[in-house]
C-alpha cells in the first residue's frame, strides 16, 4: 500500500527523487480531506475551511496505484490519469502550493493513507506530518500540531526506510545506491512519516520531504 509518484501528464515515473519543489518562501503545505474534484481545481477541506487549488500538467500527485493508472492511461494513448482517477472524496491529502495574489496553485499532492479499522493494533500503518526537530544516524524526532494540540514524535530508522526527496536519487547513485539519512533529511525541513508501532517504537517505514528547510 505504498504510495508512488505520478505527474499528471506524464507516464514516467519518479521513485525516489521527486521533481523540483518550490522554494521555502513562496510554497506552503495544507493538511486536510479532498472535499471535491472539478476538471483542473482540487478543493480541499482544512479544519473548519476549504482551500480550492488549481491543478495543472506541473502538479505532482503521489498516491496509490498512481503507476498502473498512468501506464493504463498511456496505453490508451492519453497523457496521464486524470485527478480523479487518483483521489476521491473524502481522502486525506497534503497539498504543496503557491499563493500568487490569492490564487492557490498545487504544485504537489500527497495523498495520505487512511486509518484502518485495525489502526489500533501494532502491525497498522500510520502517517504523521511535521517538521525536523532534531536526527541521528538511526533516528528522527519531528514535532508537528494535531488540533489545538503540539505533539513530538521520535522513528526508528534502518535499512528498509526509504526517503522520498529532491535530490536523494542523486545521493544514493554517488555512493553506491545508499546515501546517509543526514545527507537527504536536514533539521527544519516539512517531512510526512509513514510508520508502525512496534512495543514502545515508532518504525519509519517511508519519509517523504514536503518542503525543504532555508537556513
Amino acid at each position: 500500500m505504498r504510495s508512488t509518484f505520478v505527474a499528471l501528464t506524464l507516464s514516467t515515473l519518479s521513485v525516489f527523487a521527486t521533481p523540483s519543489l518550490a522554494t521555502a518562501q513562496t510554497s506552503k503545505v495544507a493538511q486536510g480531506t479532498v472535499a471535491s474534484i472539478a476538471g483542473p481545481s482540487l478543493t480541499v477541506k482544512v479544519g473548519d475551511q476549504n482551500m480550492k487549488f488549481s491543478v495543472d500538467s506541473k502538479t505532482t500527485v503521489l498516491a496509490k496505484g498512481a503507476s498502473t493508472k498512468s501506464a493504463r492511461a498511456a496505453a490508451a494513448g492519453r497523457n496521464g490519469p486524470h485527478l480523479d482517477e487518483l483521489l476521491t472524496a473524502g481522502q486525506p491529502v497534503a497539498v504543496t502550493y503557491q499563493d500568487v495574489s490569492g490564487a492557490l496553485h498545487a504544485t504537489e499532492i500527497k495523498a495520505i493513507l487512511k486509518a484502518s479499522p485495525s489502526s489500533a493494533s501494532a502491525d497498522a500503518s500510520r502517517t504523521s506530518t511535521g517538521v525536523v526537530k532534531s536526527m541521528g544516524t538511526d533516528w528522527i524526532t519531528i514535532t508537528g500540531r494535531s488540533g489545538p494540540a503540539s505533539f513530538e514524535q521520535t522513528f526508528k530508522i534502518d535499512s528498509s526506510t526509504k526517503v522520498f526527496a529532491k535530490g536523494a536519487g542523486t545521493a544514493a547513485a554517488s555512493r553506491g545506491g545508499k546515501a546517509p539519512f543526514a545527507e537527504i533529511i536536514t533539521s527544519g525541513d516539512h517531512v510526512s512519516v509513514s510508520y508502525h508501532v512496534k512495543g514502545d517504537a515508532l518504525l519509519a517505514s517511508d519519509v517523504h520531504v514536503v518542503l525543504k528547510a532555508t537556513h
